[in-house]
């Protein structure tokens, strides 16, 4: 059954440092649509994501600050290469909101030989967008708020959360969203990525979609529990034959689904089949990467008997 989104107001006041601007984009990968922050108590504001550039996202966010005396943002910080989170930074910079005496700053995770993204969301930000490399563990700070930068790539290579120290909380942009389940490319990183937040102890979350989540650590414990589960399924299909086709997997896991379902498990089991490839506990068979249908129906994996699951 699909799970009922929840109506956010298309911006809010979360705290006494942050306002959520909603991204006008909602769909289905979406949800109610990007969620951007506002962060700060003083006069210069931090904005994480911008959305994807649609013509009603800049009235809001202007009309948004309008509420608050004397705000400006000095820096526009991006969690990631996917369009829905930066395609609106061109429409920012190019309004009055991007002063000259202080022109804005563009920070973003820069990752070398990242590999393409899987997902049709993910676009070049243009050349011409001056762009400040961020780093993992550096610090934002305006008053009131100091943000921790944490790199979590799985999502996608340069996917970045954000620590709010003030209030330990994370905005998690897409590894952990506020209703459903994320997407990855990268199973073994986003685990590593998840176990990495769990650390931090936080008591709420931001995600990039969806409301905010009060039982952070809870929710993130959620999300690893989820992935476990199924992975220990897809180990005891594999156990039981010498080898299996993703498609093989999901004939047995999602026996009585629409089959509609099961392109997009299948890929699912791949993402967890490579997560043991990667950690040493499977092996299989090369085929043209290229071709979905193959590696789907044809690729054959097996399980390392000597393996620890």
């Amino acid at each position: 059954m699909t799970e009922v989104l929840l109506e956010l107001p298309v911006f809010a006041k979360l705290s006494q440092r942050v306002w959520r601007v909603l991204g006008f984009n909602p769909g289905k990968f979406t949800l109610q649509g990007t969620n951007t922050y506002l962060i700060g108590t003083g006069a210069r504001k931090l904005l994480l994501d911008c959305g994807e550039g649609k013509e009603e996202y800049l009235p809001c966010l202007k009309s948004t600050m309008e509420t608050l005396p004397g705000a400006f943002i000095s820096d526009i910080i991006i969690s990631h290469n996917h369009y829905d989170h930066w395609g609106g930074v061109p429409s920012i910079l190019s309004s009055e909101l991007n002063r000259p005496q202080s022109p804005i700053q563009v920070h973003k995770m820069i990752v070398e030989n990242a590999r393409p993204s899987e997902f049709g969301a993910h676009h070049d930000m243009p050349s011409d967008i001056p762009l400040v490399p961020m780093q993992n563990d550096q610090k934002f700070e305006v008053d009131g708020a100091t943000l921790r930068v944490i790199h979590t790539p799985g999502h996608t290579s340069d996917h970045c959360t954000f620590y709010l120290e003030e209030e330990e909380a994370i905005f998690t942009a897409d590894c952990v969203l506020g209703q459903g389940t994320a997407v990855f490319e990268d199973l073994k990183d986003y685990i590593d990525g998840l176990k990495r937040l769990v650390d931090f102890n936080p008591k709420r979350l931001y995600p990039g979609h969806g409301p905010v989540v009060e039982e952070g650590k809870a929710k993130i414990l959620e999300y690893i529990k989820h992935r476990q589960d199924r992975e220990a399924q897809i180990v005891q299909v594999l156990q039981s034959r010498q080898s299996a086709a993703p498609m093989d997997i999901v004939e047995v896991l999602y026996k009585g689904y629409p089959e509609s379902l099961h392109a997009p498990a299948a890929h699912s089991v791949e993402l967890h089949l490579k997560k043991l490839l990667k950690e040493g506990k499977a092996s299989t068979m090369e085929v043209d990467q290229q071709d979905l249908f193959a590696r789907m129906t044809k690729q054959q994996w097996s399980l390392h008997k000597e393996a620890s699951l």
